[in-house]
């Protein structure tokens, strides 16, 4: 049973959480779970990769009554609020603490099926609420903290010492790359001098006031904060996001049985980029398009069931302000992974996993964090 200390934290952390687009998600995965659920004696599963504070889980348990939930998720507080939210479903809920690129070895543990695969799989890429409004955390430029923006507080660097080990040319590959920021190279430059000042930049204040005054002038004045692109560089390369959701799609693609559907919100182009490729390279033809007869093994193994990317329409952006940039798409496996697998994507250039800008500061921190 959990204690009464934490079901208050959940019910507080449920109060300041609302699931992005969530009846149209729970729409799309419903031909999957219900046609699971009449046509096979085991219950449907689902994995909700990004768990956070479980609302698209909760609502999917509550809509779909014999559905069983995989949650997913590297925080650990994140795992035992919504765990504690999440407690009156009993064995039809289970959290599963790991970065979202285990999907695959999840599907393999907790399927009803033979060939190891699941009914559906639910994205809900970028920050959590949770991680938003805890102050503490470092992951908003809007208020003082310490610059940390580890999702897993437990393990791995934080911002401060990306910022306190990186030259100012990994700097700007990582603002430029990750954050897309025109003004990199003068934002980077402004850390570097600070830090060989004897005066690093050392909380969200500090480092929103630099890139502020490093941003020229007529930029400041449109386009949202000006250290909004900076903060999301350093939150992506922190917890090597890109990275994970580079390995997750297509294992998650690869998990589903025939008919079973991935749903997947995005709030930035990277993130979007990523997904809209993996999709449309399981949902086009690999036969030229003269051939009469295309064969089998040449057919798109996904249909889309979004056009494109969805966004929040009026009314939800009235209810849930933070829907503003999400970009929904959807797919459903149309032949068996183990016939058509979707392909892992290729590690860049420099190594598996990260890109060489990224890879070079996360070294330069770890021995500048050691000393």
């Amino acid at each position: 049973m959990t204690s009464p200390q934490a079901q208050s934290a959940a019910a507080d952390a449920v109060g300041r959480h609302e699931p992005v687009l969530l009846q149209r998600c729970l729409d799309l995965l419903a031909p999957a779970i219900e046609g699971a659920a009449r046509s096979t004696a085991a219950r449907p599963v689902m994995i909700d990769c990004t768990l956070g504070l479980g609302g698209h889980t909760e609502a999917a348990l509550e809509r779909f009554p014999t559905l069983k939930v995989v949650g997913i998720d590297r925080d650990p507080e994140a795992i035992a609020l919504a765990s504690a939210r999440l407690e009156r479903f009993g064995d039809r809920f289970t959290a599963v603490r790991d970065t979202y690129d285990a999907v695959n070895r999840v599907a393999r543990e907790h399927s009803a099926n033979s060939d190891g695969t699941v009914d559906a799989v639910l994205m809900d890429l970028g920050v959590s609420s949770l991680q938003l409004d805890e102050a503490s955390r470092g992951f908003s430029y809007a208020r003082p903290a310490p610059l940390d923006m580890r999702m897993d507080q437990g393990s791995g660097l934080t911002a401060q010492d990306l910022l306190e080990g990186s030259s100012a040319a990994e700097l700007t590959h990582i603002l430029r790359t990750y954050g897309e920021e025109r003004f990199a190279s003068r934002i980077a430059a402004a850390v570097v001098n600070r830090r060989q000042a004897g005066e690093p930049v050392s909380s969200t204040q500090e480092l929103a006031e630099l890139v502020r005054q490093a941003v020229p002038a007529p930029a400041r004045r449109s386009g949202g904060h000006p250290a909004k692109r900076t903060f999301q560089a350093l939150r992506i390369a922190v917890n090597a996001e890109l990275d994970v959701l580079e390995r997750a799609v297509p294992r998650a693609l690869n998990s589903l049985r025939v008919g079973g559907r991935l749903v997947v919100e995005s709030y930035q182009s990277l993130e979007d980029r990523i997904v809209k490729r993996a999709l449309a390279h399981g949902a086009t033809s690999r036969a030229p398009q003269d051939l009469p007869v295309v064969p089998e093994a040449d057919r798109p193994y996904l249909e889309l069931i979004t056009n494109g990317a969805e966004k929040a329409d009026a009314r939800e952006l009235d209810h849930n302000p933070r829907s503003a940039p999400v970009r929904l798409r959807a797919a459903a496996r149309l032949r068996p992974a183990d016939q058509a697998p979707s392909p892992q994507a290729p590690a860049p250039a420099g190594g598996r996993g990260r890109d060489p800008g990224h890879r070079s500061g996360q070294r330069a921190a770890r021995r500048r964090h050691r000393s």
